[in-house]
């Protein structure tokens, strides 16, 4: 899975076991970031404070399914096969077109998605590639399409965010789960009984 050995469930920490377990229960799997991340106990803790922060978020403009956007197509450009894998099964359960995660990771710029949507990519992906360039006028393109400053701020801190978390799966050779593979591509079989 990784380069760094993953701890076992039974020996994590009992706020991190509870919190591995409820995604699993939810998901089917243990996605290999929550036990790749959990051999520093504390670092988990804040990686999953911050990363629920700005993706659980119920303020804002930004919807669940562009936020897992912005993160699938700024991975790519951070050639992160985890994250791409990963957020682009999540993009197309919440956006529910299953094409849209391919389309982002290649090319946003020919994606199906909105003008918004656009203008939202290309201001992460400036954030991603080259935030030192970011000046005021940056910001007119997003004001046009509804966004408010706490949104672009949400746009560059998900796209920051993911940086490091894509730097953290690359270096340590963190591989997706097969499931993540065919999540929101395929219908979910049904439990049996």
């Amino acid at each position: 899975m990784t380069r760094y050995p993953a701890p076992e469930i039974k020996d994590l920490p009992d706020d991190i076991k509870a919190r591995v377990l409820e995604v699993q229960d939810k998901a089917g799997f243990v996605p290999n970031v929550f036990l790749a991340l959990a051999r520093r106990p504390a670092e988990w803790r804040a990686f999953f404070a911050y990363h629920d922060a700005l993706m659980l978020k119920e303020d804002g403009s930004l919807t669940k399914g562009e936020r897992e956007m912005i993160v699938t197509t700024t991975s790519a450009a951070n050639q992160c096969l985890y994250c791409v894998v990963a957020h682009g099964a999540i993009l197309r359960i919440y956006e529910k077109k299953p094409l849209v995660a391919d389309q982002v990771a290649v090319n946003y710029r020919k994606a199906d998605i909105t003008p918004r949507q656009r203008a939202m990519l290309d201001f992460a992906m400036k954030v991603c590639l080259r935030s030192h360039e970011i000046a005021e006028d940056d910001f007119a393109p997003l004001h046009a399409h509804g966004f408010s400053d706490e949104d672009i701020w949400d746009i560059a801190a998900i796209t920051a965010f993911f940086g490091l978390s894509n730097r953290l799966a690359s270096f340590s050779n963190m591989m997706p789960n097969p499931e993540f593979y065919l999540m929101g591509r395929v219908p979910k079989a049904k439990p049996q009984g």
